[in-house]
């Protein structure tokens, strides 16, 4: 399901660390070869190549990246911020994501969910430790200095303190009986303790089979029913989260869509559907934007980015420079 593209062949981490370092140069950065070996590691490499940097040079890679990349122009500044973001630990690239979208408002808030719903139950308790050893305080702490609204600060608060049981395990009966919590909630009253609870300790197998006995009995899909309920930034955020926990590949290709579509790009989201799903389920993404837009997903990455940034991110995607 991953679309990076590792060589048959990969160098040793010691010499992929040599060549990164003749790359950087010293007049200027050589962002080619920088992309060739960056983009075409796994993350267990790209972590062996960050180590062994780190003890051949005495000094950060990701550092090391922050000064040489190129950053005058737009462009490269896009470029510089993909290239150190895929080259960080995923738990600490994660817990920056988190804390950065706390402090720019409420439409950010996605990026908490993405974190909380789309992740295994191992990545999110890595991110949530990474988020302390980073900024002094909990991911929880910040969400409920920055989130005022009660009873979305409680929905935040449950989903990423969650820690769901990981195995393919469905009670059939548990699945209808909770379908009609989740109907009575949409139809009276969103703020239901019972919905929070479920949806933050249920495991994803069981949520599934619950939204699933959700459209049988009731005719409509669970998302149908919360967009005719009317608007609202809980909603919004409770459909979102079932959304990333029920099928994750339908967010993310509507993440890629939008920062593509209309006027401008927004790079910061793009980068970030590609970076942090390259190695996880990418492949259904591409499936999944093709199904929805009839189009296709790297001719629309490549039609609306330009230089390094367009070659890193075709990189990402499996595809050759």
């Amino acid at each position: 399901m991953a679309t990076i593209r590792i060589p048959d062949k990969v160098p040793s981490p010691d010499k992929d660390c040599k060549n990164l370092e003749e790359a950087f140069g010293v007049w200027r950065t050589d962002t080619k070869e920088i992309i060739r070996i960056l983009g075409c590691r796994n993350g267990s490499q790209r972590k062996k190549i960050r180590d062994i940097y780190q003890h051949l040079y005495n000094k950060s890679l990701t550092d090391t990246l922050k000064s040489k990349l190129p950053h005058d122009y737009l462009v490269f500044s896009d470029f510089k911020n993909a290239v150190i973001m895929w080259t960080m630990d995923p738990s600490e690239r994660d817990a920056k994501l988190a804390n950065k979208s706390l402090r720019k408002g409420f439409d950010h808030l996605q990026v908490i969910i993405e974190i909380a719903c789309a992740s295994t139950p191992e990545h999110l308790m890595a991110v949530r430790q990474a988020y302390c050893s980073l900024f002094n305080c909990s991911l929880e702490e910040d969400i409920t200095s920055n989130v005022s609204f009660l009873p979305l600060r409680k929905l935040l608060l449950c989903l990423v303190s969650s820690y769901r049981y990981d195995r393919e395990l469905v009670d059939s009966n548990l699945a209808h009986s909770e379908s009609a919590v989740l109907h009575d909630a949409i139809e009276k009253e969103f703020y239901h303790d019972e919905l929070v609870f479920m949806l933050s300790t249920r495991n994803k197998y069981q949520l599934k089979a619950t939204f699933e006995c959700y459209k049988q009995n009731y005719g409509n899909s669970i998302y149908q029913d919360i967009e005719s309920s009317g608007t609202g930034n809980f909603k919004s955020i409770l459909r979102l989260a079932i959304l990333c926990i029920d099928t994750p590949e339908k967010h993310f290709a509507e993440v890629v869509r939008n920062a593509i579509v209309g006027l401008g790009t927004d790079e910061d989201s793009l980068t970030r559907a590609i970076v942090t799903r390259a190695e996880i389920d990418m492949m259904k993404i591409r499936a999944e934007y093709f199904n929805t837009y009839k189009s296709n997903l790297d001719k629309a990455v490549i039609g609306d980015t330009s230089g390094d940034y367009k070659d890193f991110l075709v990189t990402l995607l499996g595809g050759k420079i």
